[in-house]
Formats: structure tokens, sequence, C-alpha cells
């Protein structure tokens, strides 16, 4: 089969599309024929081994799994002795954050794995970017228990995260103010955000307004430029460690000083979340924003075009094969 490989850390550069053995799925597993997959900040950032502490679980030297792409949508070719839930031919798509494999023309996940039937009507591409950037927001949201009739502000609206963050938020019944540039305005309305601030205009830390909760997105701001927008008792959270690691650190501090906190939550990885994220795609409570797509022979280019910070939502690899 066609895979994208690498063998070092570095830039896309050092990705290679080459023939590799086709895998074949154990007791308890799916093969899974892709169709489409996507690149995002999880998987640039494993390309790169940065920030280099991330290399103690991925590889000292070289990384342990030569094949990225951590979100995936194809259809079901084989299935291994005992599974019970899937069968061959269904159209999955799933998230596989351990193995990757994604950027691949077959991989293999658990059944029991993130991993769920793809909704009526929905195309592989559509399905594919559904879950990585929407886990995490969902993981940031639940973990400072959101509820109806919360004001949240959710800074970086127009990413994988902060895009998914605005459509979940606004299920939760929570009153949601989002931060973007002027062109992509109508976009995050469309998201369902109430109010729409736009930062090349405005400074969204010098709104008149509080929040029970501030999300950054896209790990641009800082917990002190953002706490006078919080309420007593109210939540910063961000989507990126910040300068020197100081969002970890400020997580255990605020916790014991002052009534503004931040949190730090470590995302969970669980299948509950990836049938949640459907229930919602079935309902059209939520939907992954796609900036882009490349084939897979131009993914060099893609990784190039996520690391450079601009895109908007998610980036989409289609991956062709004749099954």
């Amino acid at each position: 089969m066609r895979a994208v490989v690498y063998s070092k850390y570095g830039p896309p550069a050092v990705l290679r599309l080459e023939e590799v053995a086709k895998p074949g799925p154990k007791a308890g597993e799916l093969l899974v024929a892709v169709r489409a997959a996507s690149v995002n900040r999880t998987d640039c950032g494993f390309l790169s081994g940065k920030p280099r502490f991330v290399r103690l679980f991925i590889g000292l030297t070289r990384p342990k799994q030569s094949i990225l792409g951590c979100e995936f949508a194809g259809r079901i070719e084989a299935v291994g002795a005992q599974v019970t839930t899937f069968e061959v031919g269904q159209r999955v798509f799933g998230y596989n954050g351990v193995n990757f494999g994604g950027h691949a023309e077959y991989l293999t996940i658990p059944e029991h794995g993130l991993v769920a039937l793809i909704p009526a009507g929905m195309s592989y591409a559509e399905a594919a970017p559904s879950i990585e950037g929407a886990h995490y927001a969902l993981n940031i949201l639940r973990a400072a228990r959101i509820a109806r009739g919360q004001n949240v502000l959710i800074y970086g609206a127009t990413g994988a995260i902060g895009s998914a963050a605005v459509q979940l938020a606004k299920h939760f019944g929570a009153d949601v103010t989002a931060v973007c540039d002027t062109k992509n305005l109508a976009l995050v309305k469309s998201l369902g955000a109430d109010r729409v601030i736009d930062y090349t205009t405005e400074d969204f830390t010098r709104i008149d307004d509080d929040f029970d909760m501030v999300v950054d997105a896209v790990g641009k701001s800082s917990f002190r430029r953002c706490k006078p927008l919080l309420k007593r008792g109210g939540v910063y959270l961000s989507s990126d460690l910040g300068f020197m690691l100081q969002n970890p650190i400020l997580a255990l501090t605020t916790r014991l000083f002052g009534s503004k906190k931040v949190m730090f939550p470590i995302p969970r990885d669980t299948r509950d979340d990836v049938d949640f994220l459907k229930e919602l795609m079935e309902s059209r409570e939520f939907r992954a924003v796609i900036d882009r797509e490349y084939p897979l022979d131009d993914i060099r280019e893609a990784y190039d075009y996520v690391a450079s910070g601009v895109k908007i939502g998610n980036v989409v690899i289609r991956v062709e094969n004749e099954s």
C-alpha cells in the first residue's frame, strides 16, 4: 500500500511517500481502507518532535510510529476474530491518537477504539476531520463544567478547536462571544456565536463584559491579559502550554490563590466522546469546518500550510484506493 512515512523528526521535507506492507487486522481489530484523513496540530507536533519533552512518549531519538495521521474516514475491508460490533463494508470515521496511521491507504484500529459509523449522507472528507479538534474542545468545556446560561468567550474561533468550541458551547446552552478576524466574521456567526468580535479592529480584552469562562483555542493570549474579563470564580483555559509552560504551572498555583483560576485539562480519549460527536453531527449541531483538501501526493504542502498557523478549521487529505 502507499503510505507517507518519516523516520526522523523535522520539517515536512522529511516525509516520504512509499510502498509499505499492508497491515492485517488482529483479533478485535478493524482493517479500514482509508478514503480521507486530516493534517492537524497533533500531526505537526509529532512530525517536529516539539516541544521536545513529548519525545519521552513518542521516541527519544526517532519516532516510534512511522506513519502519522490521527484522524481518518474509510470503509471496513476486513475484521479480526471476535469483532462483533462492526461489519465489512461499513463506512467509519475515527481518531487513532496512539498508533496514528491515517496517512496511508489502510490502517487498523481496535473495535472498541475511537471509531464510529459515518452519519448517513456525510462524505468521507466531511467525516474525517470531525474528532481531533472537537474532542479537545469538548474536554476543555467539560473540565470547566460548562452550564446553560454561562457567558463564554472563545478566542481563536476559526481553528479546529475554536470552531468546534463555539458549536459545542452553544449545544450546552452557553452565551458565546467569539473572537476572529474580519474575513471570518460570517463563518463564525454561522457556527452559532451570539456575538463576534473582530480582533483586527477591537481589543477583545477591553470589551465591557465579563465571562464565566475564557477559552484561548489558539494559545496566542495569556491569563494575565484575559484575567480582567473573568467574573469572580471564572476560569481561563488554553489549548497551548503557554510561554515558559506557564499554563500548567498557573493551573496549580491559581487553585491556591485568588478567585479567578487557570485550568489546563489533560484530554481523555474516550469512545463516548466520539459517539457524542456523532450524535451532534447527525442532528446538525456540529460540523467540522474544512479549509482545504489535498491529495496524498501533496501532503508536504498540506503540512506546510497547517504549520503556517493561518488555516481555517481543518485540512483534509484525500487518500485514493480501489476498495
